[in-house]
Order: C-alpha cells, then sequence, then structure tokens
C-alpha cells in the first residue's frame, strides 16, 4: 500500500517538472536567440524555425482523435490571428532583441497578461476590478522603466539603440494579444494542436518571401554558419517550439490555468542569470524596480480573473 502511495505521489509531481521545463526552456530561448542572430538573419530565423517545427507538427495533427475539419469562413480570421501572433510578433521580437539586451525582452514578455487584460477591457468591454486596474498602472509604469524612457528624459545613459529593441519587443507583445484576443471563439470549437499547426504554416509561408531577400542580399551567409548556429536552430525549432508546447500543455490540463501560469514568473530570472554569465549582461537598478513592478501588475492586474491566459502558441 505505502509503494502504490509513492507511487501516486510521484505521479502528482510529474506536472510540475513539465511546466517548469517548459519555461525553463522558454527563459533559455532569450539567450539562444540573440546569439543566433549573430548568424542567422531574423527573417531566415524566423522561416527555418516554423518551417521546422511545422515538419515535427504534421504527424502529431495527423493522428489526432477528432479529424480536422477547417470552415471555409474561418480562414480569414485565422489568417489575422496567424499574422498578428507569428509573422509580425516574431518580426519585432528577433529585430527587437538583436538589439537590446536579452533580460530585458525576458522582463518585457511578462507585460503579455497585463496587456491581454487591458485590451480585453477596452475592446470586448469585460469586467474589470479595481485591483486589475491598480495592477495595470503597475506593469504599464514598470515597462516604461524598462523601456528607458526615465533614462532618457532625465539624460543618465541613454542608449537610443536599445530603447528601439525594447519598443520592438513591445510591439510584438500587442502584436500577439490582439492576435490571442481573436483566437479565443476559435480555441473553443478547434484544439491549440490544430491551431498552432496552422499558425505555424502562416509563418512558414509568410516569412519565405523576406527570408529569400536576405539571402539575395547575403548568400554567403549560410557558409559562415558554426555549429553554435546550428544547435541555436535546432533549440530555437524544436525545443522552444515544439518540446515545451507540449510539455506546457500537458501540464495545464493537468494543474488547471490558474497553477500551471504561476511558474511564468522563474521565466525572466532564469533569463537574466544566464544573460549575466553568457552575455554578460548587467543587473542594473532601474531593470530590477521595473521588472518588480511588471511581476506585481501581472498578480495584481490578473487576480481574481479567469479568462486572461492564453495558449503558448506565442512563445518566442
Amino acid at each position: 500500500m505505502k509503494k502504490i502511495t509513492e507511487i501516486l505521489h510521484y505521479r502528482n509531481l510529474w506536472p510540475y517538472v513539465a511546466i517548469i521545463l517548459a519555461f525553463t526552456i522558454w527563459g533559455i530561448n532569450y539567450i539562444v536567440a540573440k546569439l543566433t542572430l549573430q548568424e542567422i538573419p531574423p527573417m531566415s530565423l524566423a522561416f527555418l524555425r516554423f518551417f521546422i517545427a511545422s515538419l515535427f507538427l504534421v504527424p502529431f495533427l495527423l493522428f489526432e482523435k477528432k479529424k480536422v475539419k477547417i470552415d471555409k469562413n474561418d480562414l480569414p480570421r485565422l489568417i489575422g490571428i496567424g499574422l498578428l501572433t507569428i509573422t509580425f510578433s516574431i518580426s519585432f521580437f528577433y529585430l527587437g532583441i538583436a538589439r537590446t539586451r536579452a533580460i530585458d525582452a525576458s522582463a518585457l514578455s511578462m507585460s503579455v497578461p497585463v496587456l491581454s487584460v487591458l485590451f480585453a477591457w477596452v475592446f470586448l468591454k469585460e469586467k474589470i476590478f479595481t485591483i486589475n486596474l491598480v495592477g495595470l498602472a503597475s506593469g504599464l509604469i514598470g515597462a516604461i522603466i524598462i523601456l528607458g524612457v526615465p533614462l532618457a528624459l532625465a539624460g543618465l545613459g541613454f542608449n537610443p539603440q536599445a530603447m528601439i529593441g525594447n519598443l520592438l519587443i513591445l510591439m510584438g507583445n500587442i502584436s500577439w494579444v490582439l492576435g490571442a484576443i481573436l483566437s479565443r471563439q476559435l480555441l473553443k470549437k478547434y484544439s491549440t494542436l490544430t491551431i498552432t499547426s496552422i499558425l505555424f504554416l502562416i509563418g512558414t509561408i509568410t516569412f519565405l518571401g523576406p527570408a529569400v531577400r536576405e539571402y539575395l542580399l547575403d548568400p554567403s551567409w549560410p557558409n559562415n554558419l558554426t555549429y553554435l548556429g546550428l544547435l541555436g536552430l535546432t533549440y530555437i525549432a524544436l525545443l522552444s517550439s515544439i518540446v515545451a508546447f507540449f510539455l506546457f500543455e500537458w501540464s495545464l490540463k493537468k494543474l488547471g490555468v490558474v497553477k500551471a501560469d504561476l511558474f511564468q514568473y522563474i521565466e525572466p530570472p532564469i533569463a537574466a542569470i544566464l544573460a549575466y554569465f553568457v552575455l554578460a549582461e548587467k543587473l542594473d537598478p532601474s531593470f530590477i524596480f521595473g521588472i518588480t513592478l511588471i511581476i506585481i501588475g501581472v498578480y495584481w492586474g490578473t487576480l481574481g480573473r479567469d479568462n486572461h491566459k492564453h495558449p503558448k502558441y506565442h512563445r518566442t
């Protein structure tokens, strides 16, 4: 009887192990993306990522329990969601992280739940509580601090290139949130795997043209690709896009949305620690103050709300 209890106890731990692994993979991905972009042009990296990821998702899609049938009337919305959550969001992210620090990009990614609540309140007229408004204000102030606006106004160590990068990261977050809001009804109609597969396919198609253009401008970049670049591409395409996706989805079913999403707070610290040791990025006081306000904002801004979370098909 004791052995059975121990087995059941260990089985209950696996969903927590899975969710920690998923967010750890996504936290590491900020550093991997920044390093890989030193060898692979941004649009080419995006195309290769979604092309490879799509190939690996196809078998899972074919073996889904329910036969996938896409309503033709849903195609325009699916394309719009794909453009927002994949094409625009990932373009902004890659262009942004090439200009700014990985720790700043990871911190700004925490603004997604806050933006989700804000846009749902503005566009969908969803009910919002006073504590949520306080959280929204805290999160947005934290984002402004990390963007570098106070430093720019005070003229203290302002880095215009980094600020442009941070703005691009924030624009990518906004683009994803808008797409996620559009996807709410479709997520009730189709499985997350089905929608993710379609979005990855849209990403593959839309990034093909820009990737070809990058190759024509610099045909030599594939010849200069090292093992580090290949490992980075493999990590981004398979671990970040496929493995973490399935780990998160499985743990989400076992733990529920509220418990699963609590682990998102481990993502920025993982990115920050690795950025410090691998990229020699420093944790300055403005970053610490900004990320603290964002974390408080995420907690207060989503308090008492059950529908502010979305599947992680947007993960970087």
